[in-house]
């Protein structure tokens, strides 16, 4: 992957994992369940971004892992539609899935 292609997923792993980072703390001491999840995103885009940045040949299965925890955060964050946080975090998290689609697609992986 070049990197001038892979700002966009860069972009999108790097929001994912500071909104499940601030999702986490905000959620740690009254929704735990949420909170884990958020943790478990959070780790899994920091990671894709890494391998991401440097090109390595385990993006396709990298991506792929992160797409089904994205899903689980976001489906868990949807639940609490009375915290902004929660909110935020499930957005971010549909956005790197998207992202994280494109280049599982190009990859034939799904």
């Amino acid at each position: 992957m070049a990197h001038q292609n892979a700002q966009s997923i860069l972009d999108a792993a790097v929001h994912c994992a500071y909104e499940c980072e601030h999702c986490m703390d905000a959620c740690l001491a009254h929704m735990p369940e949420c909170a884990r999840l958020c943790n478990d995103c959070a780790q899994s885009c920091w990671s894709s971004a890494s391998y991401i940045s440097r090109g390595s040949r385990f993006i396709p299965q990298i991506v792929n892992s992160c797409i089904e925890i994205c899903e689980a955060c976001a489906a868990e964050c949807e639940k609490h539609t009375d915290s902004p946080h929660c909110q935020s975090c499930a957005q971010a998290c549909r956005q790197a899935v998207a992202e994280y689609r494109k280049v599982a697609d190009l990859a034939g992986v799904s």
